[in-house]
């Protein structure tokens, strides 16, 4: 099998993918990558703290490397939302599992480009379907180069991923296949609703773990497979990471509610006034068919003309301070603890600790 450290390849002239390299410092990561708060433990640790931020920077060249086209186009367009940052939440916790094996396989190092790969192509589409005008603080693809060219940056991204995990073996890929699979069949329940006779509540769910848990649930496994750990191990981090997606999902919902301003550019109440379904709208819906007539005139804001920025601040007001609002956190933080509960059978450690901290640390931020 091919990996990064015994084979050469480059995309359109760029110079060879994962190579092997001098290690870069922990000052070396231009694109100003930091680890996400609840990793405190990871760097406060002599030994895992300066190997993962290391690993980070390697995932960042190998990144850029990896979209890197000939045609000046699919170039600029692919380069789009990697140039724009972003968390690196999904590699990093592909890393981070790693350190419960053999961290230093290079395999390690390409499943994480391949999750993050994966992440970067569904935001191309998502920002189609939900029509959003930027995406972390910048404009989105469909806005500089139209739907299609967006659709089709999406797709080659996702081919870029394939053609990756495939050179991991058959077991990476099939991970890979049914993860794309539940990554669509979310967008696609999202797009069309819950069916008649269906909970609104339960297919919400569904949906997040499908469109976000089933991706960072893969992050975690192919860290942990390509480190070769126990199989046992490896269905601990499954569970983990499914939960901890939802977990991040469902904060974010609270958030495009309570905060000023998110830090991706992001208006509160964009996801209001797209009519977009989230956990605090389908409670407070709930409490109004129950008879809650608070519910009910909040409702009536919502539902409302949010084309205007004063009434979608108001109906993002109103919602806020309802108490369908905090029964939102307390649902996602619900789900945090449930990641925290999987990770009962992790030995003790940074790497657990880590885990642990982070998956609280989701749902305790406010962008």
């Amino acid at each position: 099998m091919s990996t990064p450290a015994d084979r050469t390849w480059t995309h359109a002239g760029h110079g060879p993918v994962g190579e092997a390299e001098p290690a870069p410092s922990t000052t070396a990561i231009a694109t100003g990558l930091t680890l996400p708060r609840g990793f405190a433990a990871i760097s406060e640790d002599d030994v895992i703290g300066p190997a993962l931020t290391t690993s980070l920077a390697r995932v960042e060249k190998m990144l850029r490397e990896a979209i890197a086209n000939s045609d000046p186009l699919a170039d600029a367009t692919s380069r789009h939302l990697v140039e724009a940052g972003g968390k690196r939440i999904r590699p990093l916790l592909a890393l981070l599992c790693s350190h419960l094996g053999d961290y230093t396989r290079p395999e390690v190092l390409q499943a994480a480009v391949v999750v993050e790969l994966t992440h970067l192509a569904t935001l191309y589409h998502d920002d189609v379907m939900d029509s959003a005008p930027f995406r972390r603080g910048a404009p989105t693809a469909h806005e500089v180069w139209g739907n299609s060219v967006a659709v089709l940056t999406g797709d080659l991204i996702f081919a870029r991923a394939s053609i990756l995990v495939s050179e991991l073996g058959g077991r990476a890929l099939g991970i890979q296949a049914r993860t794309f699979e539940r990554l669509c069949l979310g967008q696609l329940h999202e797009t069309v609703g819950p069916r008649e006779d269906e909970d609104p509540l339960t297919h919400y769910i569904q949906v997040l773990a499908d469109k976000t848990g089933s991706l960072v649930a893969a992050s975690a496994q192919l860290g942990a497979i390509f480190a070769g750990v126990d199989e046992t191990v490896e269905k601990v981090l499954v569970e983990y990471g499914e939960k901890l997606g939802v977990a991040f999902q469902l904060a974010d919902d609270v958030i495009d509610v309570t905060s000023a301003r998110v830090k991706s550019g992001k208006t509160p109440g964009t996801d209001l006034r797209e009519g977009v379904p989230t956990l605090p709208v389908l409670l407070l819906r709930q409490a109004a068919r129950g008879g809650d007539a608070s519910a009910s005139a909040v409702l009536e804001l919502v539902d409302g003309d949010l084309s205007s920025d004063d009434a979608l601040a108001a109906a993002v007001a109103a919602l806020g301070a309802h108490p369908v609002t905090e029964e939102s956190w307390t649902v996602a933080r619900r789900w945090a603890d449930e990641a925290v509960e999987a990770l009962s059978a992790l030995p003790e450690g940074v790497v657990k600790e880590s885990l642990a901290n982070f998956a609280q640390a989701v749902v305790e931020r406010s962008a």
